[in-house]
This record gives structure tokens, sequence and C-alpha cells, in this order.
């Protein structure tokens, strides 16, 4: 998966407009532009498209979890150079404040089952044996069951 269609992936999910989206790099204390914006948004087709960096994904990322979590005290987190899946599914665990069995239900929503194990995995440490890698497909999983979970509860 692209950082562009994650990012949409989120816009929808949030559904959210331009100005929430400024908002929420905002929130990571980052600036971005309304055109900057649009163009993220973009398909790759598209004469204006824009690739997203990771470092903007995790500024994003980081300010959506200082929006719904709250801005933590101190210094606040770096943004990573360089993303993965399983730094994108950590962040967006935090931002929602998920439990693994809540992640476990999410992904039950688009019809995968996922042991706690396997889900554990997913957060280790890459130097540990027991580490695996969030493949794209199990990403693409949990962010379609997070839409249905949280855009259904919107449009009742």
């Amino acid at each position: 998966m692209t950082n562009n269609d994650i990012l949409r992936r989120l816009r929808y999910l949030l559904d959210a407009d331009d100005s929430q989206m400024i908002n929420l790099f905002a929130q990571a204390g980052h600036h971005v532009t309304r055109a900057e914006v649009s163009d993220y948004m973009k398909r790759e087709d598209e004469e204006t498209y824009q690739e997203m960096p990771d470092i903007k994904l995790a500024i994003f990322l980081n300010g959506l979890i200082n929006e719904k979590r709250g801005t933590r005290e101190g210094e606040q987190p770096a943004p990573e150079q360089q993303l993965n899946n399983n730094i994108i599914l950590r962040k967006l665990k935090i931002a929602f404040n998920l439990s693994s069995e809540d992640i476990q239900a999410i992904f039950k929503l688009k019809g995968k089952s996922i042991g706690p194990h396997e889900l554990s995995a997913f957060f280790r440490n890459p130097k540990q044996s027991q580490y695996r890698p969030c493949n794209d497909q199990y990403l693409r999983y949990f962010l379609s069951g997070m839409q249905i979970k949280y855009r259904s509860k919107e449009e009742e």
C-alpha cells in the first residue's frame, strides 16, 4: 500500500475535509497547505499527484494520536524517517485506543481471523525472533475493518 492510499483511507474513515486534515498535521507541529493535502489525495494517474513521503505520513499519524488522545507532556516524539506497516498499525492502535481484542474484532469484520499470538508478533521489536512483518494485505483488512466499525456508526 502506498502512503497516499493509507492517507485516503484514513480521511474517509475520519470523514475529514481539507481543513481537518491540515489541522491533524498541525497537531504534530507541522504546517501543510491545502494544495499539498489535495495533491496527496489524488490518484497516481492524475497530473498533480504528489507521492507522500514516509515522514509526512508519520507526522500525520502523530497528529492523529495527539488529536484523539491528547498531546503528551514533554517533548513530542520525532516522526519516523521510514515507516513500515507494523509502525502504522501501532500508531493507529494508539490513536484509537484499541486493545488486542478490539483489533481482532476489527479484522473479523472483514472476515479475517487473526490469533492473539499472530497479532502480538506485529507489535514486537523487529530484532526479536517472534517478530512478524505486517504485510499490505493485513493492513488493508485492518483499515477496511476500521471503516466498517467507525463509518457505519456515523451513518446510523
